[in-house]
């Protein structure tokens, strides 16, 4: 499995592999690196709540928790999408918090939002792709 600057990595050399024809110029692998390897600055926070505000929940966790079908669910719909939400049927405010920071450390994502029962989360991909990728769109 491949840790999010591999990944990044690799996404830089795609791109660049995508634009052989075009001018190069314009990628710098650096910065590839640093958005992926980085937490979300202010501004890709923004971008990426424009983006999941018409989305549906694609997981919900309900009284059980994290069990193991949940987190492969969870695994394979960041991998796929990249952005997703995350439905919490937990009653308890702080309860709900917890899971949501617990979620988030277990999967190696990122929350970009947090409304309600809601949660916005982020993982890049390792390898994205176009169809399914909630960000290429």
């Amino acid at each position: 499995m491949l840790k999010r600057p591999q990944a990044a990595i690799w996404l830089a050399t795609q791109l660049l592999a995508r634009t052989a024809i075009c001018d190069r110029s314009h990628i710098d692998i650096h910065q590839v690196v640093m958005e992926y390897c980085m937490p979300l600055t202010a501004h890709r926070k923004k971008a990426l709540r424009t983006l999941g505000h018409n989305l549906k929940p694609v997981v919900t966790i309900a009284g059980n928790g994290l069990s193991e079908g949940v987190r492969e669910e969870l695994d394979r719909a960041l991998e796929d999408h990249e952005l997703i939400k995350v439905k919490l049927m937990i009653a308890n405010r702080e309860e709900r918090h917890q899971m949501v920071d617990t979620l988030c450390e277990q999967s190696s994502c990122e929350l970009v939002q947090e409304i309600g029962k809601i949660a916005l989360i982020y993982r890049a991909a390792q390898k994205p792709d176009i169809r399914k990728s909630n960000l290429l769109k």
